[in-house]
């Protein structure tokens, strides 16, 4: 597994790139009205406009695996709660796991 999204939810998206880019530093990679990444090394850093389920400021982070099936048959043995079994989603086969503090995560292969 190795971070690939670090996904902020905010109530001001313009202001939110804004001060990424402009107070911060952050090289833009993509921007559009639903969805902006920056380029932070290996772990993008992805801005997306806040909402009733992911609040202003709250955080949710995105894995990468070679074997999201594999980690989704794991899923009883590890005691792990999937809210999304794998689909394939935006090019890529996508699944949604609660962590063992509760916070919804994102695996991708």
């Amino acid at each position: 597994m190795k971070l690939r999204y670090a996904i902020k939810f905010v109530a001001d998206l313009d202001k939110a790139i804004a001060f990424h880019r402009d107070v911060l530093g952050l090289k833009l990679r993509f921007q559009s009205p639903g969805w902006t990444e920056f380029d932070t090394g290996e772990t993008t850093l992805a801005l997306h406009p806040a909402s009733a389920d992911y609040p202003p400021g709250s955080v949710q982070l995105s894995f990468g695996t070679d074997d999201v099936e594999g980690f989704y048959a794991a899923r009883e043995k590890n005691g792990v709660t999937f809210t999304m079994p794998p689909a394939p989603l935006h090019g890529t086969t996508m699944s949604r796991f609660l962590d063992c503090e509760g916070a919804e995560t994102t695996v991708s292969g």
